[in-house]
């Protein structure tokens, strides 16, 4: 029994599910955003919320049924509250600045970086040295991160390159002389 899936989504004031063939939309003050049902899941909106339950009794459907009520929740969040992650990049002469839609990145190579920025998705830049991505789709900002992070990890002697704030980055010790 998952002890997560038990548990119904509760839909906050001003928050609407509804179900449209295969697909849940959830619609709040941040927009809509909508999943597809997964057949081994049942899904049901019923007074302020929504609740998930197997279909069947099978692993699959078991496996599933903890998942999909966490992706609802995360609609569910997304369409109140929205996601953000912060970058944080290290190195001398590294830096970020916003340009329009695009985000031109400074990270040692020969060339800047230019990333352009997906559709609902905002980035902003504090400082040269802060990347802030937010957005109300979990998914699409934790890739959107990873896509940057990508251009230059975090190297472990002296901790340069693009890091998620809050990661520990394991220092290895230089040479013995």
């Amino acid at each position: 029994m998952s002890r997560i899936g038990k548990k119904p989504v509760p839909m906050p004031a001003g928050v609407e599910a509804k179900i449209e063939g295969k697909l849940l939309s959830v619609k709040g003050p941040k927009g809509t955003l909508t999943l597809p049902m997964q057949d081994e899941v049942t899904y049901s909106v019923e007074d302020g919320g929504v609740q998930v339950m197997p279909a069947n009794e099978t692993k699959r459907a078991r496996s599933f049924w903890g998942m999909q009520r966490t992706m609802v929740q995360n609609l569910v969040t997304g369409v109140t509250d929205g996601f953000t992650k912060k970058l944080l990049i290290t190195g001398v002469g590294y830096r970020a600045n916003l340009q329009g839609k695009t985000l031109k990145l400074q990270l040692g190579y020969s060339h800047d970086v230019n990333y352009e920025i997906p559709e609902g998705i905002t980035i902003a830049t504090p400082d040269q040295t802060t990347i802030n991505i937010t957005g109300n789709d979990k998914q699409k900002v934790g890739q959107v991160a990873a896509e940057i992070r990508r251009w230059r990890k975090p190297e472990p002697y002296k901790g340069k390159g693009i890091k998620y704030a809050g990661e520990f980055i394991f220092r290895k010790e230089g040479k013995k002389k």
